[in-house]
């Protein structure tokens, strides 16, 4: 594609001469089900009606929480609900056609699982990117919008982006809607330093490849959710000399609830009714079913890792420790390995634990939007805690007219529910999302969309 020359903050770029319908920033599940149900629309309807998307995307290739695809690791929801089965049953897209593709349909029906190997889900969403290719430039970073201001409505937004080969060269794409899918950043505990000792369990395979001298031979796993329990799992199978300490401050590992009636926190009508909902009403909501999701284990995990910490017991050796009711209260970093201070917190004592490596699984929190909406942040309205306040198509709400649109469906576990960050709704969530773009867009024969009136944003009035 070829591109005018110009010039950002006297820096040389690119800018490409078109101007886009949807350009969204990330390809995690998010946008690529997004992409999706653009393809499909765009498969459906005459050439002046279809859409003109891009997505950006900073890693070279995609990859969905690679550093933890662990051996024999399953999904933690229902294949079913993959990129596009609740919204359009029909589609190509969907996990039982990748597996009808790979010639594997009739043995995942005999497995009798709804739970897929991890590998072969992150699989399916590699197969289904594959084929949208067309759609996305990897390699590149977004750094901010910029809204263009047409006589007192925002007409567009420029989305400033650099190569990551190449950081000197800017480029800028022009869009009237852009959807940020920012996916998650670790979570890392105040007072902790990740370093060469020290990880965030979403590296841990690719830094296990790079694991230096164990001289002690010992891990210790800080965190006592699903992750954590599967970093100790792991690491006691694969290293079969090494010892594992898990650190948690609760008493043991706690069961996810997994029961139907408390799964249905994660329905689709159950974003409509938490983003009506008062503020107290939705942190009451959210602290009941907190179990669905956050810091609780698979029963079968709990009860594989009570086994063997049983087993040892009765055999030896004891290689598999659960420090329960306990906290890590500093990390001292040595030669070859890390001390850590381990307080017991019913008593208050503490002591000195030597390990090669700590694995901080501590979770991770939607990155914050507001670090790349730029100058586009000024013209947005502020909820009370001074985060952009979101309608419930997914569209931040600004302060001046507007016929262009940002769209931020990550950020929203405070308006949209516990479903936000997750796979539960992404089908369903990118058919909100491209029905909002075709219900509000107003475009010019470039873009294609002419003669489409622009929706008002249902927003919950003070919240």
């Amino acid at each position: 594609m070829r591109r005018s020359e110009a010039h950002v903050g006297g820096r040389p770029h690119h800018a490409a001469p078109e101007t886009l319908d949807v350009v969204g920033v990330g390809f995690g599940p998010t946008n690529l089900a997004l992409a999706i149900a653009i393809e499909e629309h765009n498969a459906g309807v005459p050439a002046p009606a279809r859409l003109r998307a891009a997505f950006l995307e900073r890693q070279e290739r995609f990859g969905w929480h690679r550093g933890m695809l662990l051996e024999g690791a399953t999904m933690q929801v229902s294949y079913l609900k993959d990129l596009v089965t609740l919204r359009n049953p029909a589609s190509n897209f969907s996990f039982l056609s990748y597996l009808h593709g790979c010639d594997r349909l009739v043995d995942f029906i005999n497995h009798k699982t709804m739970f897929p190997l991890r590998h072969e889900f992150h699989d399916y969403l590699e197969w289904a990117a594959g084929r949208l290719d067309h759609l996305v430039e990897y390699g590149q970073e977004v750094t901010t919008l910029r809204p263009v201001v047409e006589d007192g409505e925002i007409r567009y937004i420029d989305v400033v982006s650099r190569s990551v080969d190449d950081p000197s060269m800017l480029l800028v794409r022009r869009a009237r809607n852009v959807v940020l899918a920012l996916g998650l950043t670790p979570s890392v505990p105040e007072g902790f330093t990740l370093g060469d000792r020290v990880w965030h369990n979403g590296d841990l395979l690719d830094r296990l490849e790079q694991l230096p001298s164990t001289p002690h031979g010992r891990f210790l796993v800080v965190g006592a959710g699903q992750s954590g329990a599967e970093v100790t799992d792991y690491l006691h199978r694969t290293f079969p000399a090494a010892e594992v300490h898990a650190v948690f401050a609760r008493y043991g590992y706690s069961p996810a609830d997994n029961s139907p009636f408390a799964n249905q926190i994660f329905d689709p009508d159950a974003v409509d009714d938490f983003f009506q909902a008062s503020p107290d009403v939705r942190r009451m909501l959210t602290g009941y079913h907190r179990s669905t999701n956050y810091s609780v284990v698979d029963l079968d995990l709990i009860e594989e890792l009570y086994r063997r910490s049983y087993q040892e017991k009765v055999r030896g050796p004891r290689r598999l420790h659960l420090r329960r009711a306990s906290r890590v209260t500093e990390l001292e970093p040595l030669p070859e390995g890390i001390r850590a201070t381990v307080e017991f917190l019913p008593t208050g004592e503490r002591r000195a634990l030597d390990a090669d490596v700590v694995v901080l699984a501590t979770g991770y929190h939607a990155r914050d939007p507001r670090l790349l909406l730029g100058e586009f942040a000024e013209l947005c309205r502020q909820d009370a805690d001074g985060r952009p306040l979101v309608s419930r198509d997914y569209q931040v709400v600004t302060a001046e007219p507007a016929s262009a649109g940002v769209y931020t469906p990550g950020a929203t576990e405070h308006t949209h529910g516990i479903s936000s960050t997750l796979l539960s709704n992404v089908a369903i969530r990118s058919g909100e999302i491209l029905d909002s773009i075709l219900a509000r867009a107003v475009g010019d024969e470039a873009g294609g969309m002419t003669g489409r009136v622009p929706a008002q944003p249902l927003v919950a009035a003070g919240r």
